[in-house]
């Protein structure tokens, strides 16, 4: 069901030390229905598209700064 009123969460991964894979993979996790999910990162993360899309989600990417890329991941 897909509502006009959906909640973003809003997961800024630039300052994690290290791989920010997992904590990705934990937000989305929780991401229940009618949710999105905005993943604020420092560049283009084109490795994760191939997962999300084996995952069922879809994702639109936009870069908004020089070093902010916003990617709005929902599932299918």
């Amino acid at each position: 069901m897909h509502t006009d009123r959906e909640t973003v969460r809003e997961l800024d991964v630039r300052q994690v030390d290290g791989e920010p894979f997992g904590h990705i993979m934990d937000a989305l996790d929780s991401v229940g229905e009618g949710e999105t999910l905005r993943l604020v990162n420092s560049f283009e993360p084109v490795p994760l598209y191939d997962v999300l899309t084996r995952k069922g989600y879809q994702y639109d990417a936009e870069q908004v700064a020089d070093g902010e890329w916003h990617v709005t991941i929902r599932p299918e």
